[in-house]
């Protein structure tokens, strides 16, 4: 049986679409197109629902054939989502009071999508951590409210079946799979003592050994929390606003690894600098870190925190794996050049070498064959439009938006794992009428003057660290400009080697006899070791030639 087709939902300043793809992205013939303008979208996490608000109703829609599965009356909703098996729709507008109703109207409101009743209406004034989390199987729900965890279970939502009292919770983030249920808790420092992160197995929530693990640090603002696809393990990345040393205009990050088995350890990252961005692999074995000042490096780690591979440095600022976790892409956004360099990881060579200039939004295609770039609106209002690439390089297709208009969004249409199965990497670039677009090599500027003269090896101001395999044992991959420069160095060496002069003529042995004579006179034989020294002098700067040579007196 063949897979499916992944959808591609466009959303825009002329209405929101649903087109068949990769890689030609044609209209979906089901899907009737929005002309309004929508503030929002979503999928659900199987793929089998679509939602979007036009500023007028909330629509949802199944992906195979368009047809109508609910709609509501929510003008206002600025953000959607689904729950993880797709029963429960979550919709939030921004708070607000009125006159009537000086508390506001609940702003957070969870519906039903089979019979279209809203189940229950909450408020929630901050749009961070807006939406409640959901394990896999729907059994256990959390929200975080006045800094403190609330758990229901079963979508039941009129009685709270558990709490977490903890002081001033900031952030969660609850685990994917099955149960048992676990939950990472931050808690920022105040007055001097540290903020910490827990991990917590449902329903083991109080006491002081309920912790699976427990890290805590100093130097935090904010945290970025990651778990891993079968919640082993814990990546949180801690921020500050401000580097009170100076050395960086980002603050300073730091990255933390907690295991659900009580290990902890802060990750040691060779460079110093920012940390662009963390992501884990699909196996749940090994995370690839994007760290350091420009040009950045990229690492791989293993579950013990040891690099396994350095990708060297490069203009790179995110680090995407496939969802079958066989291709990774460094790339280089945003105030970058949009430079993409695809991986083979289980043979960690290089594919290809893209680019993607002005783009802003990056994601794989669920097939871990197809990714699309896009530039959109309001981060860039010139050039909108999408491309649809093979990661071999090849561009497949190209849409750009109509004059006056703009792109807000592109989104790629979820689908279970295991739906895709994992393909054999290809090295040669894919058949496109389009093209590849791979970056050509740059030359340094030359004056006019010195045009006519040879060209010369220019400095520059960094050099790129060659990739490295860093397992025990492992062989150096250099890429092929640092192969070009290791043979010019080997070149060099080997020229000054010959070009080095060879001496006129060899000096006549010494023999150690006649250094060990004596005459009995200390005073005599030190006036002879010295008149030894000097004609040794001038027998190794003879100017004669060899058949010439003077020979050492004795």
């Amino acid at each position: 049986m063949a897979p499916p087709i992944p959808l591609l939902a466009v959303r825009g300043s002329d209405g929101t679409s649903l087109l068949c793809g990769p890689p030609r992205c044609e209209p979906h013939l089901a899907f009737k197109r929005d002309s309004r303008p929508s503030r929002c979208l979503t999928f659900s996490r199987d793929g089998t629902l679509f939602s979007w608000c036009n500023g007028h109703n909330v629509s949802v829609v199944r992906s195979a054939d368009g047809s109508i599965a609910s709609t509501f009356d929510l003008p206002k909703t600025s953000l959607l989502d689904f729950s993880p098996l797709g029963s429960i729709l979550v919709t939030w507008q921004p708070y607000s009071k009125t006159q009537d109703s000086l508390q506001g109207d609940p702003n957070l409101q969870l519906w039903d999508i089979e019979s279209g009743q809203l189940i229950k209406a909450l408020y929630q004034k901050k749009v961070d951590s807006w939406c409640p989390s959901w394990s896999e199987d729907e059994k256990i729900c959390v929200r975080c409210v006045n800094n403190e965890l609330h758990f229901y279970e079963n979508n039941d939502f009129n009685s709270i079946a558990n709490k977490l009292h903890m002081q001033k919770v900031s952030d969660f983030q609850v685990s994917p799979g099955g149960q048992p249920s676990k939950v990472a808790v931050y808690v920022p420092g105040s007055k001097g003592a540290p903020s910490f992160v827990r991990l917590y197995q449902y329903p083991v929530l109080g006491g002081p050994t309920a912790a699976l693990a427990n890290k805590s640090f100093f130097k935090a603002d904010r945290v970025s929390i990651a778990w891993n696809r079968k919640a082993s393990a814990v990546l949180v990345t801690a921020s500050t606003e401000v580097d009170k040393t100076g050395a960086s205009y980002y603050g300073e990050q730091m990255l933390h690894y907690l295991a659900v088995n009580g290990e902890t350890t802060l990750v040691q990252l060779p460079k110093n600098g920012p940390i662009y961005d963390v992501a884990w692999s699909p196996s749940s074995a090994e995370f690839c870190v994007v760290y350091g000042f420009m040009p950045a490096k990229a690492t791989v780690f293993n579950l013990k925190c040891d690099p396994v591979f350095d990708f060297g440095t490069g203009p790179r600022n995110a680090a995407y794996y496939s969802p079958q976790g066989h291709i990774l892409i460094l790339a280089g956004f945003g105030n970058l050049q949009g430079q993409m360099e695809v991986w083979d990881v289980k043979k960690y060579k290089q594919v290809s070498k893209p680019q993607a200039p002005d783009a802003t939004h990056f994601s794989w295609c669920p097939d871990g064959e197809h990714v699309v770039t896009a530039t959109c609106s309001p981060r860039l209002r010139v050039s909108n439009g999408y491309k649809i690439w093979h990661y071999t390089g090849s561009v497949l297709h190209r849409w750009d938006v109509e004059a006056g208009s703009e792109l807000w969004e592109v989104c790629w249409q979820p689908f279970l794992s295991g739906i895709f199965p994992e393909r054999a990497v290809k090295y040669q670039a894919a058949l496109s009428e389009l093209g590849t677009t791979e970056a050509p090599p740059k030359q340094a500027y030359r004056p006019p003057a010195l045009r006519h003269l040879p060209a010369t090896p220019s400095a520059k101001l960094h050099e790129d660290e060659p990739p490295q395999n860093m397992r025990p044992g492992g062989e150096k991959v250099l890429s092929k400009s640092a192969l070009k420069n290791q043979k010019k160095r080997e070149a060099k060496k080997a020229a000054k080697q010959e070009a080095k002069p060879e001496p006129l003529c060899d000096p006549a042995p010494i023999s150690n006899n006649r250094l060990e004579t004596s005459s009995g006179d200390p005073e005599a034989d030190k006036k002879i070791k010295n008149l030894k020294k000097v004609e040794n002098t001038r027998t190794l700067t003879c100017t004669h030639k060899p058949q010439e040579c003077c020979a050492v007196i004795g």
